[in-house]
Protein backbone atom coordinates (compact mmCIF):
# COMPACT_ATOMS: atom_id res chain seq x y z
CA UNK A 1 0.00 0.00 0.00
CA UNK A 2 1.31 3.39 -0.94
CA UNK A 3 1.58 5.53 1.87
CA UNK A 4 0.79 9.24 1.34
CA UNK A 5 2.46 11.34 3.52
CA UNK A 6 6.09 11.04 4.99
CA UNK A 7 8.50 12.23 8.02
CA UNK A 8 11.13 15.05 7.61
CA UNK A 9 13.54 16.87 9.09
CA UNK A 10 13.47 20.63 9.42
CA UNK A 11 14.50 24.09 11.24
CA UNK A 12 11.85 25.79 12.39
CA UNK A 13 11.57 29.11 13.51
CA UNK A 14 9.20 30.32 16.22
CA UNK A 15 9.54 34.07 17.01
CA UNK A 16 12.66 34.23 18.50
CA UNK A 17 13.32 30.47 18.58
CA UNK A 18 15.33 28.42 16.05
CA UNK A 19 15.28 24.82 16.60
CA UNK A 20 15.45 21.35 14.44
CA UNK A 21 12.21 19.00 14.48
CA UNK A 22 10.43 16.80 12.08
CA UNK A 23 7.66 17.66 9.90
CA UNK A 24 4.40 15.40 7.80
CA UNK A 25 4.70 16.33 4.59
CA UNK A 26 2.27 15.07 2.00
CA UNK A 27 3.57 12.94 -1.26
CA UNK A 28 3.75 13.83 -4.88
CA UNK A 29 2.91 10.86 -7.25
CA UNK A 30 4.04 10.10 -10.62
CA UNK A 31 0.92 8.21 -11.91
CA UNK A 32 0.36 7.03 -15.55
CA UNK A 33 -2.28 5.59 -17.07
CA UNK A 34 -2.24 3.80 -20.27
CA UNK A 35 -5.20 2.71 -22.20
CA UNK A 36 -5.83 -0.53 -24.69
CA UNK A 37 -1.65 -0.88 -23.92
CA UNK A 38 -0.83 2.65 -24.78
CA UNK A 39 0.25 5.43 -22.72
CA UNK A 40 -2.15 8.57 -22.33
CA UNK A 41 -1.18 10.98 -19.66
CA UNK A 42 1.27 11.24 -16.08
CA UNK A 43 -0.59 12.94 -13.58
CA UNK A 44 0.85 14.19 -10.54
CA UNK A 45 -1.04 13.39 -7.53
CA UNK A 46 -1.57 11.61 -3.94
CA UNK A 47 -0.97 8.02 -3.67
CA UNK A 48 -4.48 6.81 -2.78
CA UNK A 49 -7.72 5.53 -4.66
CA UNK A 50 -5.46 5.71 -7.76
CA UNK A 51 -8.33 3.32 -9.72
CA UNK A 52 -10.87 6.15 -9.23
CA UNK A 53 -8.36 9.09 -9.86
CA UNK A 54 -8.08 7.00 -13.85
CA UNK A 55 -11.42 6.45 -14.10
CA UNK A 56 -13.20 10.14 -13.19
CA UNK A 57 -10.18 11.44 -15.17
CA UNK A 58 -11.13 9.46 -18.48
CA UNK A 59 -14.50 10.52 -17.89
CA UNK A 60 -14.18 13.75 -17.67
CA UNK A 61 -11.93 13.87 -20.34
CA UNK A 62 -14.40 12.24 -23.05
CA UNK A 63 -12.44 8.49 -23.27
CA UNK A 64 -15.38 6.79 -21.80
CA UNK A 65 -18.58 7.51 -20.75
CA UNK A 66 -18.87 4.85 -17.52
CA UNK A 67 -17.76 1.63 -15.95
CA UNK A 68 -19.47 -0.43 -18.83
CA UNK A 69 -16.85 1.06 -21.32
CA UNK A 70 -14.26 -0.51 -19.05
CA UNK A 71 -13.19 -4.72 -19.72
CA UNK A 72 -10.11 -4.42 -17.52
CA UNK A 73 -8.10 -2.41 -14.94
CA UNK A 74 -4.32 -3.06 -13.88
CA UNK A 75 -2.91 -1.35 -11.02
CA UNK A 76 1.20 -1.43 -11.14
CA UNK A 77 2.37 -0.70 -8.01
CA UNK A 78 6.00 -0.86 -9.04
CA UNK A 79 6.07 1.44 -12.18
CA UNK A 80 3.28 3.38 -10.89
CA UNK A 81 1.02 2.88 -13.45
CA UNK A 82 -2.29 1.47 -14.32
CA UNK A 83 -3.82 0.01 -17.75
CA UNK A 84 -7.34 -0.46 -18.64
CA UNK A 85 -8.71 -2.34 -21.57
CA UNK A 86 -11.59 -0.26 -22.66
CA UNK A 87 -14.30 -1.23 -25.79
CA UNK A 88 -13.53 2.06 -27.61
CA UNK A 89 -11.81 1.35 -31.10
CA UNK A 90 -8.42 2.25 -31.53
CA UNK A 91 -9.61 5.22 -34.53
CA UNK A 92 -11.37 6.50 -31.33
CA UNK A 93 -8.20 6.77 -29.20
CA UNK A 94 -5.90 7.84 -31.64
CA UNK A 95 -7.91 10.75 -32.69
CA UNK A 96 -8.77 11.93 -29.45
CA UNK A 97 -4.62 11.61 -28.07
CA UNK A 98 -3.72 13.49 -31.14
CA UNK A 99 -6.01 16.97 -30.10
CA UNK A 100 -4.17 19.55 -29.33
CA UNK A 101 -4.30 19.75 -25.44
CA UNK A 102 -5.13 22.62 -23.16
CA UNK A 103 -3.17 23.62 -20.70
CA UNK A 104 -4.81 24.03 -17.28
CA UNK A 105 -4.51 25.53 -14.37
CA UNK A 106 -3.96 23.11 -12.08
CA UNK A 107 -1.01 21.63 -10.38
CA UNK A 108 1.88 19.91 -12.62
CA UNK A 109 0.77 21.97 -15.86
CA UNK A 110 -1.88 19.71 -16.52
CA UNK A 111 -3.90 19.17 -19.90
CA UNK A 112 -7.08 18.34 -20.98
CA UNK A 113 -8.86 17.63 -23.85
CA UNK A 114 -12.19 18.79 -23.67
CA UNK A 115 -12.76 22.77 -24.87
CA UNK A 116 -15.05 24.80 -23.03
CA UNK A 117 -17.49 25.38 -26.39
CA UNK A 118 -18.16 21.75 -26.40
CA UNK A 119 -20.06 22.12 -22.94
CA UNK A 120 -22.03 25.07 -24.71
CA UNK A 121 -23.61 22.69 -27.21
CA UNK A 122 -25.72 20.86 -24.71
CA UNK A 123 -28.97 22.28 -22.82
CA UNK A 124 -28.57 24.14 -19.49
CA UNK A 125 -28.85 22.53 -16.12
CA UNK A 126 -32.79 23.26 -14.76
CA UNK A 127 -32.31 21.18 -11.47
CA UNK A 128 -34.54 23.10 -8.86
CA UNK A 129 -32.42 21.57 -6.13
CA UNK A 130 -31.85 24.43 -4.07
CA UNK A 131 -30.68 25.16 -0.68
CA UNK A 132 -30.35 27.65 2.56
CA UNK A 133 -27.20 29.41 2.94
CA UNK A 134 -27.28 27.93 6.31
CA UNK A 135 -26.95 24.43 4.64
CA UNK A 136 -23.98 25.92 2.77
CA UNK A 137 -22.06 26.77 5.72
CA UNK A 138 -22.28 23.78 7.50
CA UNK A 139 -21.63 21.73 4.17
CA UNK A 140 -18.67 23.55 3.88
CA UNK A 141 -17.61 23.16 7.73
CA UNK A 142 -18.12 19.11 7.02
CA UNK A 143 -15.73 19.49 4.36
CA UNK A 144 -13.22 21.35 6.12
CA UNK A 145 -13.55 18.47 9.09
CA UNK A 146 -13.38 15.73 6.94
CA UNK A 147 -9.96 16.64 5.31
CA UNK A 148 -7.73 14.65 7.40
CA UNK A 149 -4.39 15.18 4.63
CA UNK A 150 -4.99 18.94 4.61
CA UNK A 151 -4.74 18.83 8.93
CA UNK A 152 -1.89 16.73 8.53
CA UNK A 153 0.51 18.22 5.88
CA UNK A 154 -1.61 21.46 4.82
CA UNK A 155 -0.67 20.63 1.51
CA UNK A 156 -4.10 18.70 -0.07
CA UNK A 157 -7.31 19.89 -1.59
CA UNK A 158 -10.40 18.41 -0.54
CA UNK A 159 -13.45 17.62 -2.70
CA UNK A 160 -17.04 16.36 -1.88
CA UNK A 161 -20.46 15.03 -3.02
CA UNK A 162 -23.34 16.03 -1.06
CA UNK A 163 -27.16 15.30 -2.05
CA UNK A 164 -28.06 18.56 0.26
CA UNK A 165 -28.31 17.37 3.60
CA UNK A 166 -24.81 15.59 3.95
CA UNK A 167 -21.84 14.50 2.34
CA UNK A 168 -21.31 11.14 0.35
CA UNK A 169 -18.37 11.03 -0.22
CA UNK A 170 -14.83 12.80 0.10
CA UNK A 171 -11.25 12.63 -1.27
CA UNK A 172 -8.05 14.41 -0.95
CA UNK A 173 -5.21 14.75 -3.75
CA UNK A 174 -2.44 17.55 -4.11
CA UNK A 175 -4.19 18.45 -6.75
CA UNK A 176 -7.57 20.17 -7.03
CA UNK A 177 -8.58 18.59 -10.17
CA UNK A 178 -7.36 15.40 -9.06
CA UNK A 179 -9.36 15.57 -6.46
CA UNK A 180 -12.57 16.18 -7.69
CA UNK A 181 -11.84 13.07 -11.08
CA UNK A 182 -11.27 10.88 -7.58
CA UNK A 183 -14.55 11.93 -6.81
CA UNK A 184 -16.58 11.20 -10.15
CA UNK A 185 -14.21 7.93 -10.32
CA UNK A 186 -15.71 6.89 -7.21
CA UNK A 187 -19.24 8.21 -8.28
CA UNK A 188 -18.64 6.06 -11.25
CA UNK A 189 -18.04 2.56 -9.99
CA UNK A 190 -20.87 3.05 -7.02
CA UNK A 191 -23.80 3.77 -9.79
CA UNK A 192 -23.95 7.62 -7.95
CA UNK A 193 -26.00 10.14 -9.89
CA UNK A 194 -25.00 13.81 -10.49
CA UNK A 195 -28.60 15.91 -11.08
CA UNK A 196 -29.69 16.15 -7.25
CA UNK A 197 -26.02 16.59 -6.13
CA UNK A 198 -24.06 19.15 -4.87
CA UNK A 199 -19.48 19.61 -5.25
CA UNK A 200 -18.41 21.21 -2.42
CA UNK A 201 -14.35 21.70 -2.85
CA UNK A 202 -11.80 23.83 -1.05
CA UNK A 203 -9.75 25.12 -4.31
CA UNK A 204 -10.04 27.59 -6.72
CA UNK A 205 -12.93 27.15 -9.46
CA UNK A 206 -11.52 27.66 -12.21
CA UNK A 207 -12.92 26.97 -16.55
CA UNK A 208 -11.50 23.26 -16.45
CA UNK A 209 -13.81 22.42 -12.96
CA UNK A 210 -16.66 24.19 -14.13
CA UNK A 211 -16.11 22.26 -17.40
CA UNK A 212 -16.27 18.60 -15.38
CA UNK A 213 -18.93 19.70 -13.69
CA UNK A 214 -21.32 21.11 -16.06
CA UNK A 215 -20.75 18.16 -18.16
CA UNK A 216 -22.35 16.03 -15.83
CA UNK A 217 -24.90 18.49 -15.16
CA UNK A 218 -24.04 19.17 -11.18
CA UNK A 219 -26.19 22.08 -10.69
CA UNK A 220 -24.35 23.26 -7.57
CA UNK A 221 -20.66 24.25 -7.23
CA UNK A 222 -19.58 25.53 -3.59
CA UNK A 223 -15.75 26.69 -2.60
CA UNK A 224 -14.16 28.04 -0.07
CA UNK A 225 -11.73 29.96 -2.72
CA UNK A 226 -12.81 32.23 -5.43
CA UNK A 227 -13.82 31.82 -9.31
CA UNK A 228 -12.22 32.75 -12.46
CA UNK A 229 -13.91 35.32 -14.52
CA UNK A 230 -14.17 32.15 -17.55
CA UNK A 231 -15.67 29.70 -14.89
CA UNK A 232 -18.27 32.62 -13.78
CA UNK A 233 -19.22 33.18 -17.44
CA UNK A 234 -19.63 29.41 -18.20
CA UNK A 235 -21.98 28.60 -15.03
CA UNK A 236 -24.33 31.40 -16.22
CA UNK A 237 -24.39 30.08 -19.69
CA UNK A 238 -24.38 26.12 -18.28
CA UNK A 239 -26.89 26.65 -15.47
CA UNK A 240 -24.86 25.96 -12.88
CA UNK A 241 -25.19 27.95 -10.00
CA UNK A 242 -21.78 29.16 -8.54
CA UNK A 243 -20.76 30.24 -4.92
CA UNK A 244 -16.99 31.02 -3.45
CA UNK A 245 -15.46 32.22 -0.88
CA UNK A 246 -17.92 30.25 1.82
CA UNK A 247 -16.10 31.01 4.70
CA UNK A 248 -17.62 32.09 9.00
CA UNK A 249 -20.62 33.53 7.90
CA UNK A 250 -20.30 35.03 4.44
CA UNK A 251 -20.28 34.14 1.09
CA UNK A 252 -20.29 35.20 -3.22
CA UNK A 253 -23.45 34.02 -4.85
CA UNK A 254 -21.58 34.27 -8.60
CA UNK A 255 -24.53 32.90 -10.72
CA UNK A 256 -28.18 31.29 -10.89
CA UNK A 257 -28.59 32.80 -7.33
CA UNK A 258 -32.55 31.35 -7.35
CA UNK A 259 -31.63 28.24 -6.07
CA UNK A 260 -30.14 29.84 -2.52
CA UNK A 261 -33.04 29.79 -0.83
Amino acid sequence: MLKHTTDIKIEKITGNKRYFTEDTVIKEFPFTIHINGKPLVTLLCSPMHLDYLALGYLESEGFIQGKGDVNKIDFDQETGSIHLEITHDEEMFLNKSRLHPIFTTGCGKGTTYFPAREILKSHPITSPLSLFPSKILSLVKELENRGELFRATGGAHISALADGEKIIFVFEDIGRHNALDKLFGACMMHGVGYEDKIIVTSGRISSEMLIKCARRKIPLLISRSAATGLAVDLAEKTGITLIGFVRENRMNIYTHGWRIK
